[in-house]
Order: structure tokens, then C-alpha cells, then sequence
């Protein structure tokens, strides 16, 4: 193998790590945050529901929705076991795993409209991100999609 494939193929490996990590639900999350401000109050409840948790500090107020859900990640290998919180084969083998994944989005409100939108959560990562989405996908579908302003011709 030659220096250069040496040295490249680190770099292949982190790129194709990268892609294996997209999560398109996370980035629609991440452009909710942008997309969602301006948002009257009466179609925030009408696309996202009644919130969670609901708070007013002077003239801002906050709507707190929670989403979450487990994810289970099988084991490999072994022979017979038993479940629990994991799944653990005799033998051989490698433990299933169970993760909890959630987000907390609290929409700030200011004169009835969405100001802005702060996710958090036990979880992290594009994992909770990726949760976020649950919340604000049918609020995304009612904002008006914006079409890139056509290329100009150069004149002759």
C-alpha cells in the first residue's frame, strides 16, 4: 500500500462516517428553528397541539411539548439468556441494548406569534434531534415553502 492510500483512507472512513450519520429529520428540526418564527399562536396549537407544559413571564409566552421514544438495539450471537433491561446470550455474543431517546421543544411566544424555538432533552446529539421533528413536523408542512429565485441568463 503506498503513503498516499495510507494517509487517505482515514479520511474515506471519516467521510463515510459522516454520511452514515446523516439524519434528515434532525436537519428539518434544525430548520424548523428559523422557519417556525413569525408563526401566529392560533396555528402553532392547531399544528403542534395543546403543549405540555404552558408558563407567561410579562409579555413572552412559553409552550413546552415533550416527545420520546425507546429504541432497542439487538445483540448478536450466543445461546439462550434471559431478558431484563438487557438482553444478555450465554456464550458468545454481544448484549442487545435499549436507549431512550427524547426532546423537549419550548416555543417562546411574544405578542402571539413564535419568537423562538430552544430544544432540549436527556438525550443528545442528532438522535434527540431527530426526536424534535416528531414535534414540529406538522407545523413545517403549513409554513409557505420558498422556491429559489431562478438563474439569470447573462446577457450576450
Amino acid at each position: 500500500m503506498t503513503k498516499a492510500w495510507r494517509r487517505a483512507i482515514p479520511g474515506m472512513f471519516a467521510a463515510g462516517l459522516a454520511a452514515a450519520c446523516a439524519n434528515p429529520a434532525a436537519d428539518q428540526a434544525m430548520y424548523a428553528q428559523n422557519a417556525l418564527v413569525g408563526m401566529p399562536k392560533q396555528t402553532l396549537l392547531s399544528c403542534a397541539g395543546v403543549p405540555d407544559r404552558q408558563a407567561t413571564a410579562g409579555n413572552l409566552e412559553y409552550f413546552t411539548y415533550q416527545s420520546g421514544r425507546l429504541v432497542s438495539y439487538p445483540g448478536w450471537g450466543g445461546y439462550g439468556g434471559y431478558w431484563g433491561p438487557r438482553y444478555y446470550g450465554y456464550g458468545y455474543g454481544w448484549p442487545a441494548d435499549i436507549a431512550s431517546v427524547d426532546c423537549e421543544a419550548t416555543f417562546t411566544l411574544r405578542n402571539g406569534a413564535v419568537e423562538r424555538i430552544v430544544y432540549g432533552g436527556a438525550s443528545s446529539g442528532t438522535s434527540r434531534l431527530g426526536q424534535c421533528y416528531v414535534i414540529v413536523q406538522n407545523c413545517i408542512a403549513m409554513v409557505p415553502q420558498q422556491t429559489p429565485p431562478a438563474p439569470r441568463n447573462p446577457a450576450p
